[in-house]
């Protein structure tokens, strides 16, 4: 390293004011005009999405969602996923078994804990198919921001951390609020 005197100790290790001296720090001086002269505000959020699975950390999520919905006046998509476990045979069902529809009585049954009777002009809610990292993280392409609880209901699963949580964090296309 220099000795240009941007670093001190006996390592040559930045201090810790160095450290977020580049950080960036908000909005830059100059915002480049949007299409139609409108200034762009790049930390302005629009649409939230929660990926929600009937757990305690979920039900916080769409709590936090619904703070930001209801202060900042954005959108909110609650998200259910659903698959057939590799444990179930396909080829014969259960007539009276549906993962899509026991997804949607979840997802109904937590967005009346968090929201009561009557539902914000701001909420959708939809069940997608498919592993609820992946149908996240595609869902996260059209939002600016994606709430998840840090574990759900994933039995063996649930027990890494939250794998979905991790990988929502690590391959999200927005920024990742976590809630415990």
């Amino acid at each position: 390293m220099s000795g240009n005197g941007d670093h001190t100790g006996s390592n040559d290790r930045p201090n810790r004011g160095d450290r977020f001296r580049h950080a960036p720090t908000g909005i830059p001086p100059h915002a480049e005009p949007a299409i139609g002269g409108a200034v762009s505000d790049p930390l302005r959020v629009r649409r939230i999405v929660v990926g929600v699975d009937g757990s305690d950390s979920s039900l916080e999520a769409m709590r936090h969602a619904q703070f930001i919905a209801t202060h900042f006046t954005c959108s909110v998509e609650v998200i259910g996923a659903w698959q057939i476990a590799s444990s179930v045979n396909p080829y014969v069902p259960s007539p009276q078994w549906s993962p899509e529809s026991d997804a949607r009585d979840v997802i109904a049954e937590a967005i009346t804990q968090v929201f009561g009777a009557h539902l914000p002009m701001w909420l959708q809610w939809s069940v997608r198919q498919g592993p609820a990292a992946r149908v996240l993280i595609d869902a996260s392409k059209d939002a600016d921001l994606l709430i998840v609880g840090s574990r759900g209901h994933g039995g063996v699963v649930g027990l890494l951390l939250g794998s979905v949580s991790a990988s929502c964090a690590e391959s999200a296309h927005c920024p990742v609020l976590i809630m415990h």
